[in-house]
């Protein structure tokens, strides 16, 4: 019996150690932690942008007529002054004739009245004329001299209108689209090409007019990929004053440097708008886990002269290469774990180590 005593005594003992040791294997869980330090955030947003170029012309004829000819094509580079298209001059250049011959017949008529008032001016100073015949010479000289000033003016003006049959480029750069061909008939509300300048363009950025208040010139603006990666930088250069009374956004307009053409006029882009910079905590993303539609991190919080893994409900904003921006729940200072968080229950003794 005593020796039984001994034994249930002895495996008591062993049971208690065991205990203790689990306890204690408990409190000396390792989990490594970081310091949640502030760090400056740039608060920002991103919106879908269209490109419009700055230097895009549209091509419209000045006058109506059948096209006869096209001189270029889609994606050619063209100087200023080059030609573009031919609309048929025909019937214009007949108009420019007949009034070329009216103008020689008025010359003539001119030269007549001309002869006319010189030699009446000689028989009147003889005495041979009447004033009212020298008067009348000279009203007859007048009305030659006008019809022909009229007649010349005319005839610029008919000449001016033929140049306009031949379509030009009216600067340096990259024809479009050309959507007429030779034959059809053109009038001057038809686009017959455009000719884009590569280089300046202008990002149009319809933001909410919930944070139109926030907009002002000067305000940075990223043009970034498909990853998010930055393309290149601006500044709004424009704000306008009204509110799109359909989609209740503002305009905003940034200029866009595109010297290495990656960018086209028309091209749907991403402008992330950079509001300002604020200090906010950061934990790594491998940190914090997302359960029922909340985020959690865990924490070693202090208890005694030991920690205690806790779980802390955090708000977090938008990423930052690896690590959430934190806007709630964590505070400068807190030992956030970001190691064995699988293995973690609330209240469960736990080792910091950096």
């Amino acid at each position: 019996m005593i020796a039984l005593a001994g034994l249930v005594t002895a495996a008591s003992c062993g049971g208690g150690e065991a205990k203790a040791g689990a306890q204690a294997s408990m409190q000396a869980f390792p989990v490594k932690v970081e310091i949640a330090k502030l760090a400056p955030v740039q608060d920002t947003t991103e919106y879908v942008a269209t490109l419009k170029s700055r230097d895009s012309a549209v091509i419209m004829p000045e006058v109506d007529g059948r096209v006869t000819q096209i001189s270029v094509h889609s994606g050619e580079h063209v100087s200023a002054g080059a030609p573009l298209m031919q609309i048929d001059p025909s019937k214009q250049e007949a108009t420019v004739n007949s009034q070329e011959s009216a103008l020689a017949a008025q010359q003539a008529n001119l030269e007549y009245a001309q002869q006319q008032y010189t030699r009446t001016s000689g028989l009147f100073k003889a005495g041979v004329v009447s004033k009212q015949e020298m008067d009348q010479a000279k009203s007859g000289l007048d009305a030659a001299q006008a019809q022909l000033s009229a007649l010349q003016a005319q005839l610029k003006e008919q000449q001016v209108q033929l140049h306009y049959y031949r379509v030009n480029a009216p600067t340096n750069g990259i024809v479009g689209d050309i959507p007429v061909r030779v034959g059809d008939r053109v009038t001057s509300s038809t686009q017959l090409t455009t000719v884009d300048k590569p280089g300046s363009l202008e990002a149009y950025i319809y933001v909410p007019v919930e944070r139109a208040p926030e907009l002002k010139p000067g305000l940075r603006v990223q043009i970034v990929d498909k990853d998010g990666n930055p393309l290149t930088d601006s500044r709004i250069t424009f704000i306008s004053p009204q509110v799109d009374n359909t989609t209740q956004t503002v305009l905003a307009k940034a200029s866009i440097a595109n010297s290495n053409d990656k960018l086209r006029n028309a091209q749907f882009i991403r402008a992330r708008i950079v509001w300002g910079t604020t200090n906010q905590p950061l934990v790594p993303v491998l940190a914090v886990s997302r359960l029922g539609g909340q985020y959690f991190a865990f924490v070693a919080q202090p208890k005694g002269e030991s920690y205690i893994a806790h779980q802390q409900p955090v708000s977090v904003g938008q990423m930052d290469g690896n690590d959430y921006v934190v806007l709630d729940g964590i505070k400068p200072g807190d030992k956030v774990i970001v190691s064995g968080t699988q293995f973690l229950v609330e209240g469960m003794p736990v080792a910091p180590q950096s």
